[in-house]
Parts: structure tokens; sequence; C-alpha cells
């Protein structure tokens, strides 16, 4: 299921949080809310992390990771370095990494096997991100976007891009990620779906505006809504909906 979720009044909860299948870091506000939104649906299964980096709350934006391993910018702190590895799983590798395009978050979208990247980031880059995330590592624009990290969003059981993708685009993508791949929007008709939106393999956390329609979407496409039997049929038909709502609202 797809939890609705804010952060002091902000919607784009992907900028605050980023979320694996191994752990689940969230950004440091004023009240426990948010924190706590997360800790009682994944606290059972992963650790949920109070973290920042270079002192921001950004997590969501700045650092990018999966089960394997979790990337954060130069301007980490080694203070922030020490707790997030004490805080996580002893498998998991943190490595601080130096890139001039810093929000990583914004420029790798990632499961626990493919990663797509900007298309301008360094080629050492590009190595470590292959070496600690152990995953293949493709430069790729999303509908466009270079920003691959904020315009789609993959897991291991499926993926959203940017609703203006064409249709070849989704299919190509589908096949170098090897997960099925639908257009989509969060946050009742955003396209910043890295911004609205984090999923792991089995939960997903949307901003509060997220209409029920596009929560469906997300949650048959993630695989997140149990039996599987007719699955396909209803998302063909939610996505068929969906699209409908988005051209008119474009039109």
């Amino acid at each position: 299921m797809a939890t609705r979720a804010s952060f002091e009044n902000t919607n784009e909860i992907g900028v605050f949080a980023s979320l694996t299948n191994s752990y689940c870091l969230t950004g440091i506000n004023r009240s426990e809310n948010f924190y706590s939104v997360f800790e009682s649906q994944l606290s059972q299964h992963i650790p949920v992390i109070h973290a920042t980096v270079a002192g921001c709350r950004f997590v969501g934006r700045t650092t990018v990771g999966n089960r394997r391993g979790l990337l954060v910018p130069s301007t980490a702190t080694d203070v922030e370095l020490a707790h997030l590895r004490n805080s996580l799983p002893d498998s998991v590798v943190v490595q601080r990494i130096e890139e001039r395009l810093s929000a990583l978050g914004n420029v790798v979208a990632c499961n626990d096997h493919v990663a797509l990247v900007h298309p301008d980031v360094d080629r050492e880059t590009e190595d470590v991100i292959g070496d600690v995330l152990g995953v293949e590592v493709f430069r790729q624009i999303v509908g466009g976007q270079a920003l691959v990290g904020s315009y789609c969003k993959f897991t291991n059981m499926g993926g959203m891009v940017h609703p203006r993708t064409t249709v070849e685009d989704i299919e190509e993508l589908s096949s170098l990620l090897q997960v099925p791949l639908v257009a989509g929007t969060v946050n009742r008709g955003s396209d910043v779906l890295g911004g609205g939106l984090i999923v792991n393999d089995w939960s997903a956390f949307v901003g509060l505006d997220t209409t029920s329609t596009e929560i469906s979407v997300i949650e048959n496409i993630f695989r997140l809504s149990g039996g599987q039997g007719n699955q396909m049929g209803q998302q063909s038909n939610i996505v068929t909906n969906m699209r409908s709502s988005l051209i008119d609202q474009l039109s």
C-alpha cells in the first residue's frame, strides 16, 4: 500500500527522505510526525534513520543508494558519515563521492541491479556508482529530462517515468531496466516523481496531494497491492483513465 505523508507542509517528501530495501533515511524536522510515518510502516523490517547531509535536511535529493550501498556528496561531514555508518546495516557500504553534480538523488536513479545517470556525470562517478551499488550504469535521459533521479522512479518490481515520455522510449527503458514501466504523476499532476514519491519493493510513500487514481497506478506498477492475478488489466484501465485526465489538464 502507498501511504500519504508531508514534511512541514510540503508534499515533496522525496526531497527529505530516501528509501531502499535495506534502510530508510529521513531528514530532521521540527516534529516527529514525518519520521513516525516511516517508523510505523517500516521499523519491523528495516532501520529508519534520522540524518543530515552537509547540515541540510535534503537527504532524499543529496544521496542515492540501494540495498548494497549509499553514496553521499563530498560536502557530507565526517560526523554525518560516521553516524550513517553506525546506523546502517553492516552490509551497506557508505561512500563519499566527488561529483560536481552534487545533488545525487536528482542525477541518479537506481534499483538493486541497474542505475540510470545524468549524461554529464564524471566517468569516475559512474565507476563508483557501479562498484559501490553493484549495478550496471547507463547514461540516460527520461522524457527529454537529464535529471533522471527527479523524473523517474523504479524498483526491482516496476517503475514510473515522466508523463511526456513516448511509448517507444518507455519500451526501450523497460527493456533496459528489465521491469515494467508506466508514465505517470504524483501530487495531483506533478511530473517530479523523485520529489513526490519514495518506494521500495514492498512499500511506497507519496505526497499528501497525490490522488487516489495516482496511488492506484503506483500500487499496481510497483506491485504493492497484493494479488497480481488481474493486475495488468486493472493497470491498463487505470493508466488509460489517468492519461485522459492528464491530457485534459495539459490541453
